[in-house]
């Protein structure tokens, strides 16, 4: 089983109706190939897809949303909003090596927790009609974006 990254947002986020992509790669250290771009979905078929694939497979799925930035002004705002989550987290991870690393703790309560719980069941991938209704919807909101 792989693994599956998406956002935590709420449920009236805006986020929630922008089209979403996901992005396949390997999982360990010594797998290296190109990651593999996929989309855009909504979201709700983004997430059914890349749990489809990674229930089966030991690959790494982000699944994030698509932000349509219309100029260079807006793209590096993205830019400069990853750059400072990634410092963030960075900074996160330094302060915690401060109390050592406890890894090796982690990795024990994981595979406790996996050996107690029953392994979760993908939900069905939808069918390629509704993903291309979907890309309808995706293509009106785009355009109406641009407008």
């Amino acid at each position: 089983m792989g693994a599956l990254v998406t956002l935590d947002l709420p449920d009236d986020s805006p986020m929630l109706g922008l089209p979403w992509i996901i992005t396949f790669g390997p999982l360990g250290d010594g797998d290296e190939w190109e990651p593999v771009v996929c989309g855009p979905y909504e979201r709700p078929h983004a997430l059914a897809l890349a749990e489809a694939v990674v229930a089966e497979e030991q690959l790494m799925a982000v699944v994030e949303p698509l932000v349509p930035a219309l100029t260079p002004e807006e793209i590096r705002s993205e830019i400069a909003a990853a750059q400072l989550a990634a410092e963030d987290e960075a900074a996160r991870l330094d302060e915690a090596d401060l109390y050592g690393d406890f890894e090796d703790v982690i990795d024990e309560e994981l595979e406790l927790a996996a050996e107690r719980e029953p392994e979760p069941q993908p939900a069905n991938p939808p069918s390629a009609e509704e993903v291309h209704a979907g890309f309808a919807r995706i293509a009106t909101l785009l355009a109406a974006r641009g407008a």
